[in-house]
């Protein structure tokens, strides 16, 4: 079992307070899969707004703890850290689903399995549960560029290729 634990998290990502939204991962395989955690607490900045009568945690940051394990789990695969001129974006999201509200107290966890890689674009199938139930699952497309690339629009091909024999580990999407 490989883990990650948040000063690790922190080597990867440059996300900090209130916008690292990974506090651990379980376990990870290179190429193929990564658990990981983010234990929700009353404390959270974004429960002061939404919404105070009842805090629960808004659907994008879930989307965004579920981006941020799957750029873990593309850094490791690569085999590689960030550097400070590194960024990952979103490509696209697709079939997002919200299915029960996370709440102070709950632990999202956090399951992202690569798809493909393909011309610089990954993809991934991501879902995060509280206690089994399903809070949300997506698929997701990221693509890493360098800061200094970053506002010129993506194209294919563009991008950080696939590490070697990940492409070829990956099933075709049918």
């Amino acid at each position: 079992m490989k883990t990650l634990d948040i000063n690790q998290i922190k080597e990867y990502l440059p996300h900090r307070y209130p916008l690292l939204l990974v506090d651990r991962v379980l376990d990870w395989e290179s190429g193929k899969t990564i658990t990981a955690i983010k234990n929700v607490t009353v404390n959270e900045e974004f429960f002061n707004g939404h919404f105070p009568h009842k805090p629960v945690m808004p659907g994008v940051l879930m989307i965004e703890a579920l981006a941020q394990t799957a750029a873990l789990l593309s850094f490791l695969t690569m085999g590689t850290k960030p550097d400070s001129n590194s960024v990952v974006y979103f490509v696209g999201i697709d079939g997002a689903r919200f299915k029960r509200p996370v709440e102070p107290g709950d632990q999202l966890k956090m399951q992202v399995e690569i798809l493909r890689v393909a011309r610089g674009i990954w993809k991934y199938k991501a879902q995060a549960t509280v206690d089994g139930q399903v809070a949300v699952e997506a698929e997701l497309m990221c693509t890493m560029r360098s800061a200094s690339d970053a506002s010129q629009p993506a194209r294919a091909g563009q991008g950080t290729p696939a590490p070697q024999g990940a492409e070829a580990a990956q099933p075709a999407e049918q």
